[in-house]
């Protein structure tokens, strides 16, 4: 019981540490693991592990293979969580990249990692491919903490978060099929085996994933399912989508869950956001549970057999070579520049795919005494921990050194999609800005993709806009909810990481009434709430622009706005075509001459023309 416990809180308290340290949680999962399990014989009395998770034997917390089956179900749990995040609108300019990175990237770096094993460590050729096939996995659950931090381009995060997904369920697979080939025997009948596994696994696993997600979604939209059991019964359908793909063809289980989470998270459905809220929530203490039970189960003789000068060898050629050349083969004739394609051939940290599978495979292999195989986990652990202390400390100096990093994020987050967001919001994307919506209003966020706008329905007191890596080059941020409360939070929370280049908010009525002491971050001068925006924008939905002569001008033209309640100053376009937010105290502007623009909401301005006008068209004629 102590032994659980410990589990749990130790696990709990290295999600903590990741989060405050802003790392990988995988990174303290495993030293915690080595630390109680194969590094604790050195220092107890008796030379035992502080938590012994021996499932080969009659003691310790699984014995016999109740190891096996928990981590089985939990993996099958987290690759279902990772399909439901999948987004088919999201690969719409990056979807060839995938595609090359899931096929000729893991093709690369199965035979190329396979062969070095093979040279480096002398294993056999099944072993050394079982390790090339565990080691191609990448893991959204260690590549996100890493990028949450580094301002990259939409696309460069969204590759990088889709391989990481998208890998799991392939390397797992690829795996499998390897470990088949090394528990049944080589030779020509095999050869055919092999095939018809590998058909039966595609079928059973394409077909019950395809099957079951539709008809639980049947079941949710026609509420045959209570609200409260929503979440177990989803939990359980997934567990027993598993088992009986298993049973059907054996290792078809992590398949089926992966499409069914695909399909469901690309399925209408009006509890989405709530089943992934649980499954985020149960994966993470599933995580923290797997890491740190299957660290604790290597044991020192493991470490030992790879602490030589072969291990970084293997380890630089890898990291060095391998990944970057599979890269730029998956990345040719793509859109992706020389610099980004450097940038993902960096960043390739293994997860808990890898490491789960690895642990599982060596142990069994190990236990029917095929050679080499007590080489398999510390050497796949050794890549997992390297790759991520390597890309978690030197991925945003890489993105600086290549040129990929964004040292100004232009994008716009508004937080609000009602009628005058979606108006300010396309404006913004017809001028080449990269401007994404975020309401907890389906509607809304319907409507704003029905115009093509990118919106995301989201909850601002998640923590889930944080986790959102495609986020990361937003450097503005506008709260136009008709909730002042709201507004405030969201200009509170999101600052630092959405707002680095301004975080504006709308004014509330109480500051209207004392427009001398607005708030510096305050929107669209002092007369302009919520309800004058949506009054505004119900009489005259649109966008105007008009030329400014010069400073004077400018004041003029924004005094006029005030003095009229259906004009509504939003930007100051530069005549380089920049965008400028602006903000209650719009005489804060200076030093503007002829080229610039006044870009306002609502009534077009009927303006006479001005003296200087006047002269140059008489001066003309």
């Amino acid at each position: 019981m102590v032994e659980l416990a410990g589990i749990i809180i130790l696990g709990i308290l290295a999600q903590w540490v990741a989060w405050r340290l802003k790392l990988p949680a995988i990174l303290p999962l495993i030293l915690i693991g080595l630390l109680v399990g194969p590094i604790a014989t050195l220092f107890t009395e008796n030379g035992q592990k502080l938590i012994e998770p021996i499932w080969n034997g009659s003691i310790g917390l699984f014995p016999g293979d109740g190891l096996y089956y928990f981590v089985s179900l939990a993996i099958s749990i987290i690759l279902f969580e990772g399909g439901l995040t999948l987004r088919r609108s999201e690969v719409a300019n990056i979807g060839p990249v995938i595609t090359k990175l899931i096929t000729v990237g893991t093709l690369t770096t199965f035979i190329a990692a396979g062969i070095a094993a093979h040279l480096i460590f002398g294993l056999s050729w099944q072993i050394s491919f079982l390790f090339s096939s565990l080691i191609i996995v990448t893991g959204p659950t260690v590549i996100t903490p890493i990028l949450r931090n580094i301002p990259l381009k939409k696309d460069l995060s969204a590759v990088l978060k889709w391989e990481g997904i998208l890998i799991d369920p392939i390397g797992a697979l690829v795996a499998v099929l390897v470990y088949e080939f090394i528990s049944v025997g080589d030779g020509e009948a095999y050869t055919m085996k092999g095939l018809i596994d590998f058909a039966k696994i595609l079928l059973f696993g394409f077909t019950f994933g395809f099957t079951f997600a539709h008809a639980l979604a049947f079941v949710i939209k026609k509420n045959l399912i209570p609200h409260y059991l929503l979440n177990v019964v989803a939990l359980s359908t997934v567990l027993g989508v598993f088992v009986m793909s298993d049973q059907f063809a054996h290792e078809s289980g992590l398949l089926a869950v992966v499409i069914m989470g695909m399909v469901l998270g690309n399925t209408n459905l009006p509890n989405l956001k709530e089943l992934l809220y649980f499954k985020e929530s149960l994966s993470v203490l599933l995580i923290s549970i797997l890491f740190i039970l299957l660290a604790a189960n290597i044991n020192m003789e493991d470490l030992y057999l790879i602490y030589t000068w072969k291990t970084a060898l293997l380890f630089a050629i890898i990291v060095f070579l391998i990944r970057p050349v599979g890269v730029f083969l998956s990345a040719y004739g793509s859109h992706l520049k020389f610099k980004e394609q450097l940038f993902v051939g960096w960043v390739g940290p293994r997860g808990i795919v890898a490491a789960g599978i690895a642990s599982l495979f060596g142990s069994k292999l190990l236990a029917k005494g095929e050679a080499g195989a007590e080489y398999i986990t510390p050497l796949v652990f050794m890549i997992v921990l390297g790759t991520v202390l390597l890309n978690a400390t030197t991925a945003r100096m890489f993105a600086r050194l290549v040129g990929v990093f964004l040292e100004k994020s232009e994008g716009i987050l508004i937080i609000g999609a009602s009628k005058t967001s979606r108006l300010i919001a396309e404006y913004l994307h017809k001028n080449s800005r990269h401007v994404v919506l975020i309401d907890n209003n389906e509607i809304n966020i319907e409507k704003a993709k029905k115009i093509g706008l990118e919106a995301i329905k989201a909850n601002i007191y998640s923590d889930t806009l944080t986790d959102n890596i495609e986020l990361n080059d937003m450097g503005y941020l506008m709260a136009l909810t008709g909730n002042s409360e709201i507004n405030d939070y969201a200009i509170d929370k999101f600052r630092d990481q959405f707002g680095e280049n301004g975080a504006f908010r709308l004014v509330n009525a109480d500051e209207m009434k004392d427009p001398e002491n607005n708030p510096r971050e305050g929107l669209f001068s002092h007369t302009d709430d919520f309800i004058k925006l949506m009054e505004t924008t119900r009489k005259f939905p649109y966008i105007h622009e008009i030329d400014i002569n010069d400073q004077e001008h400018y004041e003029g033209l924004i005094e006029m706005t005030k003095a009229d309640d259906d004009i509504i100053p939003i930007f100051l376009k530069f005549p380089n075509g920049e965008l400028n937010i602006i903000p209650s105290y719009s005489k804060e502007f200076t030093d503007i001459t002829e080229g610039y623009k006044l870009v306002y909401l609502g009534k077009k301005l009927q303006i006479e023309k001005s003296t200087q006008t006047k002269e140059k068209e008489k001066t003309a004629n």
